[in-house]
């Protein structure tokens, strides 16, 4: 059984990206992330926080925006259509969840597509779903270089994604099964309501396991030598203490999987890696400057 390291390919493609920033300021282009937040949540402000750092570390500007948690709704659309008209911003994340006066999908359509750096807009989700991806949304991306990582070609593999979100599972699958490299897999997509989930994940080379349920994947639920992903980071209570785990049970599907992702150091860091790899991108398109990406 293998370890996919999440943190040691993330530090390569930060690596790369401190490279493509650099390439950027010689031609006068200050790569710029604004993360715009509306809420009192203490992970979403722990996760703005990472964020930043992260851009500090590649040599990326990084800008944050507080909005009042009992502010109207418009002042948070205000917000993004300043960041929008700003060419000195690249990249654009409201960080989720909004508070409760606030339209999600409004805010979702509100951020310009070529600042759309998570890959949530209307237009960038159908570019993505046209084969023709502007932004690979960050986590699925980061799943996609792990198993380049660890020499795993989805192709004619089966796979099969455990959860449809729209930031994760849908666009997964979409990725797994689409043309090129990373993709061209046969492709299952299960949920809460797949009758007998072990007998879809049990034939699976590939499993990606999110889902948001903490160890619901477990080892009888998978076949000898497959490659399990596992997206979940749920904080559960052990003999009194706080511990965190995935959607997979790591001790018994690490026997069984020829390489699965541990929790933490899997596919984290890689969602926050490819964050900046996006943002680079985007100034490098809006400003028609050629970059090497990672």
């Amino acid at each position: 059984m293998t370890d996919i390291d999440g943190t040691a390919v993330a530090a390569e493609i930060r690596d790369g990206v401190a490279d493509c920033v650099e390439t950027l300021q010689a031609e006068g282009i200050d790569p710029a992330l604004a993360t715009v937040l509306m809420s009192d949540d203490p992970a979403s402000e722990t996760y703005v926080s990472m964020k930043q750092n992260d851009c500090e570390e590649v040599g990326m500007r990084g800008i944050h925006v507080d909005v009042d948690n009992d502010a109207p709704a418009e002042e948070l659309y205000d917000t993004i259509d300043e960041l929008n008209a700003d060419d000195e911003v690249h990249g654009i994340l409201v960080q989720m969840p909004v508070v409760d006066q606030v339209d999600t999908r409004r805010v979702l359509r509100s951020v310009d597509p070529a600042k759309d750096v998570d890959g949530f807009h209307p237009e960038n989700v159908g570019r993505l779903v046209a084969g023709n991806p502007r932004f690979k949304p960050c986590t699925p991306h980061g799943i996609q270089r792990l198993l380049a990582a660890a020499d795993v070609d989805p192709e004619g593999t089966e796979a099969v994604v455990v959860g449809r979100s729209d930031i994760v599972g849908k666009p997964m699958a979409n990725l797994l099964f689409g043309r090129g490299s990373g993709g061209n897999a046969t492709t299952t997509v299960c949920h809460s309501r797949t009758d007998d989930l072990a007998s879809h994940t049990r034939r699976a080379d590939i499993v990606v396991a999110a889902a948001g349920v903490p160890e619901m994947i477990t080892a009888d639920m998978v076949s000898e030598g497959a490659t399990v992903i596992d997206v979940g980071i749920n904080r559960v209570e052990r003999d009194g203490e706080s511990t965190l785990v995935g959607d997979v049970d790591y001790d018994g599907v690490a026997d069984k999987a020829d390489a699965i992702t541990p929790v933490p150091g899997g596919v984290g860091p890689m969602t926050r890696a490819m964050l900046l790899y996006n943002t680079v991108k985007a100034a490098s398109e809006q400003h028609d400057v050629a970059v090497e990406l990672p």
